[in-house]
């Protein structure tokens, strides 16, 4: 048992001695587990244009297999990461794995929208593996080596992201869509077998009753907000629909974090998130949640647009993929470079540093898009930048929570990185749908459009860069408030 996890009061499980853990052989999991859920993300992306046809549906409904995705991940990380608090962080990371694996099953098995869309809720809802694997990690992991394995886990989100496109492209080149899914669901049960292996129990539970009033209200609240996000583009940004869902939202979290505020067991402890290092970091991860996806939004449209644009490359979907690639490759060897840095000089400068290299990549983007090499550089920098800020984040948010919330803090702090990227895709999505040129009788995305993206990439950094300079200073494992440390967990 850790010394934090003695210090922070928490209970735990009196039938249960942990396993010695195998660091390394954890650490690799954990990462494995991480990387084969976030490339359910992009899994889907080669066979989206032709997704009405295989599904015999309107491309309006069609798109329903992506955005069930992003509902159902938004609303299954907060609650994954309270039950694993509570029932344990394992037991609970292997029900969302197998969550994953029904889904890529089911969507094996589909032919229609309906069962897609439950398929693809069901793929999302395993969305809780990442902030999971990191609450794991700051149980069973050495203190000396607790940095660069969250840094690693963090950078998973990322890796599995842009290795996910190249990978289904090529399968889809080469056989049947409903591989992807077999594919997916065949790595889903690599990574049960290995957790349930090698990944031992944490015996930190914080205990106390689940909170179903709280998981509905921030549900409701979530799925309000992000629909009206994902479809303003489609129903109009000005529309009754639209405007409806945000007002609700608004409406139904404030009644959400009142209960949260008198119930004795919060799914979220909201007195907790108001902390000025977990505040600020959340608020950070936002931004750089924006400022990450933006790159994948229009790489891969300059790649593939015809080069009698003037603009475009004229590349196919598996080059595109290729091309993207790399940034994956370099978030996750950023993660001991971000550890190195926050031992020596605190996660905080280390994520403020992650900022100004995101920034730098996305300025060097508005003006090297003339060839894939350049393209190539672009995202390298900035999945540089990326790596070092992911790495960053899950350590200020642990050095200022009791173990006993590692699960839910970090779930958080996940699912505020996934409303950033998906404010980044509806105002991209804005931005590219008025700033056109015609070419073959259609509109396409104008040059000065994708700059333009690039250019709020860069100045979303710059906004990271000034949120973190607020964080309160310190270096890792140093606590916030230590009163928390001595108090017993809430039963």
């Amino acid at each position: 048992m850790s010394q934090a996890a003695q210090a922070d009061g928490a209970t735990h499980a009196p039938d249960q001695a942990p396993a010695a853990p195998r660091p390394t052989a954890v650490i690799a999991v954990l990462a494995f587990a991480g990387i084969t859920v976030s490339l359910m993300q992009t899994l889907i992306v080669p066979i989206v244009p032709r997704l009405p046809e295989y599904l015999h549906t309107t491309p309006a409904q069609a798109a329903w297999a992506v955005t069930a995705t992003l509902l159902a991940a938004a609303v299954a990380t907060p609650v994954a990461g309270r039950l694993g608090d509570m029932f344990g962080k394992r037991r609970v990371l292997l029900v969302s794995i197998g969550l994953m694996v029904a889904g890529s099953v089911l969507a094996a098995l589909s032919d229609t929208l309906a069962p897609m869309v439950v398929a693809r809720t069901l793929q999302g809802a395993s969305a809780g593996v990442i902030p999971l694997g990191i609450s794991i990690m700051r149980d069973t992991v050495p203190a000396h080596r607790l940095v660069g394995a969250t840094a690693a886990m963090s950078a998973s989100l990322g890796v599995g992201g842009a290795l996910g496109l190249p990978a289904a492209a090529l399968l889809v080149q080469n056989a049947d869509w409903h591989t992807l899914f077999w594919t997916a669901a065949a790595i889903g049960v690599l990574g049960a077998v290995l957790i349930a292996a090698v990944v031992p129990e944490p015996p930190v539970r914080s205990g106390g009753r689940f909170d179903p009033v709280g998981a509905a209200g921030l549900s409701a609240g979530l799925l309000c907000l992000l629909l009206g996000v994902s479809k303003g583009a489609d129903w109009g940004w000005t529309s009754g629909t639209v405007l409806g869902l945000f007002a609700a939202a608004l409406v139904v979290l404030a009644l959400w974090g009142a209960w949260e505020l008198r119930t004795d067991h919060p799914l979220v402890d909201l007195r907790t998130t108001v902390r000025p290092q977990v505040l600020a970091t959340n608020a950070a991860s936002v931004v750089f949640g924006f400022a990450m996806f933006a790159m994948s939004l229009v790489l891969p449209q300059v790649l593939q647009l015809p080069e009698a644009t003037g603009h475009g490359l004229g590349s196919g979907l598996l080059t595109a993929g290729l091309v993207m690639a790399p940034s994956g490759l370099v978030m996750m060897a950023m993660a001991p470079v971000s550890s190195r840095i926050s031992r020596a000089a605190g996660p905080k400068v280390t994520l403020m540093a992650g900022a100004v290299v995101v920034a730098l990549g996305y300025g060097l983007g508005t003006v090297l898009m003339g060839s894939a090499w350049e393209l190539v550089a672009v995202s390298g920098v900035i999945g540089c930048g990326i790596g070092l800020a992911y790495g960053a984040m899950p350590a200020l948010i642990m050095a200022a929570v009791p173990v006993s919330q590692t699960a839910a803090a970090n779930s958080l702090n996940t699912l505020m990185r996934s409303v950033g990227t998906s404010t980044s895709s509806a105002v991209a999505g804005v931005v590219l749908a008025h700033m056109t040129v015609p070419f073959a009788g259609a509109a396409v995305p104008s040059e000065g459009a994708f700059q333009t993206v690039m250019g709020m990439g860069a100045a979303a950094a710059l906004v990271a860069l000034l949120v973190a300079a607020f964080i309160p200073g310190g270096r890792v494992g140093r606590r916030s408030v230590r009163e928390e440390e001595a108090a017993p967990a809430r039963t």
